[in-house]
């Protein structure tokens, strides 16, 4: 025991001196195409290579004409195209002797494989394919549409995976990063080859697009996306022009009276209506508008506005309650994003079980001072979603109803407990050895993260996508170096603070509701609103 406690020791020295003393970073290369597109690349060696497309699209930029049509992107790639059958692509991929996949997420969709280095060619020849050359049959159509009732269904009876996506709903007002990721189930059946291409045609554009590799020569992954991409052209968005009345007029009467308020309009319709007359964004039903003299994609406002709110799903038949508490982060641009990450480890969290030990979350507060003293709670842990503009961060619970056959709590009782934790940061220096343990956890996640082929080049893709250039691990470290318990105070009276003018986002699953949760946090200096 002793010899091990000592190897522990010095496994934990050693990490430390691999932290402070970094591989130099291996070097990029970026070339933009003439149509715009750019492509990356991370020279390390090794016998596997990872290639991918990495496109500025995703469920935020949908419309209500559009909503869902990600999801079906991802499930509708690589399937039967101009060229290959489904079976042909099929065999395609099992020759690449790897693995490809296509994933939507809110922000970016990515078309990625890893496979040997000799197969690049066939890799980016499928993923091309797939963008560019797409058939969408129906029959393809109708079993992906059986597919997704499936996922959805399947999703929407495990909270874990559920209630973050509603957290999302709530916290945005339903727009841009509160679209659902999944397809609403009333949109299954509508959304069509047609659908799906008019969101193409609007967002994957070639300025919107990073092709990224690893494992392979720059100039050969060059050569590769040239020959398979140039086809897609690059055509500048025109600035759009403010509308003249006569102009605004027409557009307003040629609206089918089915779609004009009623004398008590629904203010969503009302909105939605009243944007497209002066934006040309899609309405709510295809074809009321004529096509807008430019691509929508110029026109729809995606930035996002965070609103905060409550909502409590019943479920009576729940094993455990629910309870989410967030908050408006910051974006991936912002310099406090690494505080509010370090604050993220800092809490830290997880299951009442864990076969951790140190360097696995074990010491984070919220299993010292959560889940160590309540038996009852079976979950409690933070989460930090990061986007371009904003990010989601905040605690949840799941824990024993409150009642004779449970012996557990009420979402009102245990509140105070998630509260308390933010608190605590506010009104509290951190001491510095919890300090320093936090960034220490959390630079070794990102440097041990980019041993995996997959998640180098999927870092390279979506941070050129988004940075324009490749920030290296190097650099991230010495920004979580630079984390002091001042700028954790002073981050969280940001984030969370009773000056901040934050609200909260409340949601709640089981069997009771959680009460006046302002109540609660005014009690403990929490939250601006």
């Amino acid at each position: 025991m002793r010899r091990a406690a000592t190897s522990v020791v010095r496994a934990s020295r050693s990490q430390r001196r691999c932290l402070s003393q970094l591989a130099p970073n291996p070097p990029v290369q970026i070339t933009t195409l003439p149509n715009k597109i750019r492509v990356a690349t991370e020279s390390t060696p090794g016998h596997f290579a990872a290639v991918g497309l990495y496109v500025d699209a995703g469920s935020r930029y949908e419309t209500p004409s559009t909503s869902g049509v990600s999801h079906f992107i991802d499930r509708m790639a690589f399937k039967s195209t101009g060229s290959r059958s489904d079976a042909e692509m099929s065999t395609a991929i099992d020759a690449l002797g790897g693995q490809i996949l296509c994933s939507s997420s809110r922000e970016s969709i990515m078309y990625q494989s890893s496979h040997f280095a000799q197969k690049a060619p066939l890799a980016l020849s499928l993923i091309s394919d797939t963008v560019l050359n797409a058939s969408y049959l129906p029959e393809e159509l109708e079993s992906q549409r059986e597919a997704a009732r499936y996922e959805i269904r399947e999703i929407t009876s495990k909270a874990e995976m559920i209630l973050p996506e509603i957290m999302h709903e709530v916290a945005y007002d339903y727009k841009t990063l509160g679209n659902p990721l999944l397809c609403p189930e009333d949109r299954i059946d509508l959304v069509d080859q047609d659908v799906i291409r008019r969101y193409m045609n609007d967002w994957y554009r070639p300025e919107r697009m990073v092709i990224a590799g690893a494992g392979v020569q720059h100039e050969e992954l060059v050569e590769l996306a040239d020959k398979y991409f140039s086809s897609l052209k690059y055509a500048p968005i025109p600035t759009p022009q403010p509308l003249s009345t006569s102009r605004l007029a027409n557009l307003q009467q040629q609206v089918p009276s089915h779609l004009l308020p009623s004398s008590s309009p629904s203010p969503s319709i009302y909105k939605t209506l009243s944007r497209a007359a002066s934006s040309y964004l899609y309405p709510t039903s295809p074809g009321a508008l004529p096509d807008p003299p430019y691509p929508v994609s110029s026109a729809v406002n995606t930035r996002s506005t965070y609103t905060g709110g409550h909502k409590f799903i019943p479920n009576p038949e729940s094993e455990f309650n629910h309870l989410y508490l967030g908050f408006e982060g910051v974006g991936i641009h912002d310099d406090d994003i690494y505080a509010l990450a370090t604050i993220q480890v800092l809490l830290g969290g997880g299951g009442s079980f864990s076969a951790g030990g140190p360097g696995k979350g074990m010491y984070s507060r919220l299993y010292t001072h959560i889940l160590n003293h309540y038996p009852q709670i079976d979950h409690c842990a933070s989460f930090h979603h990061i986007y371009t503009d904003s990010s989601l961060f905040g605690l949840f619970a799941s824990f024993l109803p409150a009642g004779p056959q449970h012996q557990g709590n009420s979402p009102g009782q245990i509140l105070p407990h998630l509260v308390h934790q933010l608190s605590l940061l506010l009104y509290q220096p951190v001491p510095k050895g919890e300090l320093n343990r936090a960034k220490n956890q959390l630079k070794s996640s990102l440097v041990m993260a980019l041993e995996s082929r997959a998640v180098e080049v999927e870092d390279l893709g979506r941070q050129i996508l988004v940075h324009n250039r490749k920030i290296p691990v190097s650099e991230m470290c010495d920004k979580i170096d630079e984390v002091t318990a001042e700028s954790v105070r002073r981050v969280a009276m940001r984030i969370f603070g009773p000056e901040s003018g934050n609200k909260a986002t409340v949601v709640c699953m089981g069997h009771e509701d959680v009460g006046d949760y302002a109540v609660t946090l005014r009690k403990y200096g929490v939250g601006g609103a």
